[in-house]
């Protein structure tokens, strides 16, 4: 009785807030759980969030408290039939992306999408074709790839301060915040993975990947994933969520310097070493040397982020993460998981994966 009341109660809220908005062109959050209230932190800043869409009518209430100039519905079919709403923010579960960001292209929106873009390559396929198909924006939240430090550290590699870069190692890791839907590789990975396509510049040409389950049967909780890029170079992505203490570090070894950065850290975030091993008549003599802190730009990344994704909608150009980028980590992610159910058996990238994948 009580849930009718509350679900009433919400649907008269929203219903005497909908014309305060209906000559409003702005956007809707879909999903308002632990990440999608960021979201609607930063697009409310930005002043262009209309609506919230949520299934949890306890959380649409509280959300309703905070955000009082924002209608509240748990109907995703009002949002996706509503003129006036141009673009959709979806960032509910990973196995519901696919789904939800067909019908809000279908229904002629804009979408962001959280990542994983899909859990399947072909429907993430599909979704670029669609976005294609009715000229619809498509962007993924990587978010690691609008962080200044990262931008940052491309701009070194780019420059050749680095030398050849050899070998990138990345640790995410945490105590929680376990999922049930999908495993660590696809909840963490994804954005360790978008991050050393996006510095290298092409895909791996062999992955592999190990990993167990503790918490829960045939979800893993911690694996390693292993990259062979056709140019020489390796890169490791170590992911957990049974780990002590929390660490998020991407460390890349160069021929001439290594650099660190470290999310985690309060300060000096991205260092430089002018270290390595040099070759000192016949022998590998190791150079030691201090790390320097790089300056980057203290902007909130979820911010530049959302950002970019309003001037991709005024501009009409493509993302930086758009479906296409998204579909090459989707591609890798996928092949890991199939090295992770074989016991770590390599899985060549000659071709994009387009076969069934269980999660």
């Amino acid at each position: 009785m009580w849930f009718r009341v509350i679900s009433w109660i919400v649907l008269v809220f929203q219903h005497s807030r909908e014309t305060e908005t209906q000559n409003m062109n702005q956007l809707a959050v879909v999903g308002c759980g632990n990440w999608g209230k960021n979201l609607l932190r930063n697009f409310h800043r930005l002043g262009v969030l209309s609506h919230i869409c949520d299934s949890n009518v306890g959380r649409l209430m509280l959300l309703a408290e905070q955000y009082p100039d924002v209608v509240t519905t748990t109907d995703y079919e009002a949002v996706l039939t509503n003129d006036h709403i141009k673009a959709v923010i979806i960032s509910t579960p990973a196995e519901q992306h696919a789904w939800m960001a067909e019908a809000a292209l279908l229904a002629g929106k804009d979408v962001f999408v959280e990542k994983p873009l899909a859990l399947r390559y072909r429907d993430g396929e599909k979704l670029v074709r669609l976005a294609e198909q009715f000229n619809r924006i498509l962007m993924v939240g990587h978010l690691l790839e609008y962080h200044p430090a990262i931008l940052k550290l491309k701009q070194i590699i780019d420059r050749g301060e680095l030398g050849k870069v050899q070998y990138i190692y990345s640790n995410r890791l945490n105590l929680g915040r376990v999922r049930r839907e999908e495993n660590i590789l696809w909840s963490f990975a994804p954005h360790d993975i978008a991050v050393i396509l996006r510095l290298i510049g092409e895909l791996p040409m062999e992955v592999t990947s190990t990993g167990g389950a503790y918490l829960q049967p045939n979800i893993a909780d911690v694996t390693v994933t292993n990259m062979l890029f056709d140019n020489g170079v390796r890169a490791h992505i170590f992911v957990s969520w049974l780990h002590p203490y929390k660490e998020h570090r991407l460390v890349v070894v160069g021929a001439k310097k290594m650099a660190c950065f470290n999310d985690v850290a309060a300060e000096n975030k991205l260092l430089l070493y002018d270290q390595g091993m040099d070759w000192i008549d016949g022998e590998f003599v190791p150079r030691q040397g201090g790390g320097t802190s790089i300056e980057f730009a203290p902007d909130e990344p979820l911010m530049l982020e959302c950002q970019h994704f309003l001037e991709c909608l005024e501009t009409r150009r493509m993302p930086r993460t758009d479906g296409t980028s998204a579909l090459q980590v989707l591609s890798v992610l996928q092949a890991s998981h199939r090295s992770l159910q074989t016991q770590g058996q390599p899985v060549q990238m000659a071709s994009p994966l387009a076969e069934l994948v269980t999660i």
